[in-house]
């Protein structure tokens, strides 16, 4: 449980934690080493790749070529069970527990197994909450169901809750790709309150107040990917 273990380390040692979040579909293996300088030069701690979908099955071949340009943890964000290579270092195995749609809540990761069952990637119990970003997200439209209002705080936190008490290890509060609002700050803190698992963030996340913002309302862990698609100069403002 090596990747699990250095994210409640890092909690411990009240370090902040940053995946960035490379999609298969949306990147170009001949640009990847330029961007994975960028990466490494900044403060991030953690690669996650994958997407909603992997329309040309490159998920193996772009962790690779990342795994060739970093040293930073790999770790799987899958859009579905197809999305698992052994080429990584670890796999949010991830529920859809703010739905209530069955395929993205038990149907996906049972069809995973014989995927997993020997593997040596780290499974990581992952409770996945989408939140209204103020967008249709790809996940909305892939996993056919509706993310959480805003302003239902109550009812985040008792998913939240509900995740942990069936034994996931994370619980991941997300505002989906492109999405116009982040998370708020007082969700994440009223959910980080809580919880006695690790809290990440992501989802529209495009400045560096935002990112700190997240931090300050109590995630553990903040994920980025629109930011840096569209504007690689964003890891200029995260130098170590």
């Amino acid at each position: 449980m090596h990747n699990y273990n250095h994210i409640l380390k890092a909690i411990q040692e009240e370090q902040k934690l940053l995946a960035v979040l490379i999609d298969p579909d949306k990147v170009v293996l001949e640009t990847l080493p330029m961007v994975m300088n960028k990466i490494n030069a900044s403060i991030a701690t953690h690669i996650f790749v994958g997407g909603s979908t992997d329309t040309y099955n490159k998920t193996e071949n772009v962790v690779k070529a990342i795994k060739g340009e970093t040293k930073l943890p790999v770790i799987l964000f899958p859009g579905d069970y197809s999305h698992v290579t052994e080429e990584a270092d670890a796999l949010l195995f991830l529920s859809l527990i703010s739905g209530r749609n069955s395929e993205y809540l038990i149907e996906q990761q049972v069809q995973s197994i014989p995927r997993l069952k020997n593997t040596n990637l780290e499974i990581i119990p992952t409770g996945y909450i989408l939140i209204d970003g103020g967008v249709e997200t790809a996940v909305q439209r892939v996993s056919n169901t509706k993310p959480m209002c805003q302003d239902n705080t109550d009812l985040i936190e008792n998913t939240a809750l509900a995740g942990e008490y069936s034994g996931k290890k994370l619980i991941y509060l997300e505002a989906g790709s492109g999405a116009t609002e982040t998370v708020a700050p007082t969700i994440i803190k009223r959910v980080k309150n809580s919880l006695s698992v690790p809290l990440i963030v992501g989802g529209g996340i495009r400045t560096k107040e935002q990112l700190e913002g997240a931090y300050l309302a109590g995630a553990d862990l903040v994920v980025i990917g629109t930011a840096f698609e569209k504007n690689l100069s964003f890891f200029d403002h995260l130098k170590k």
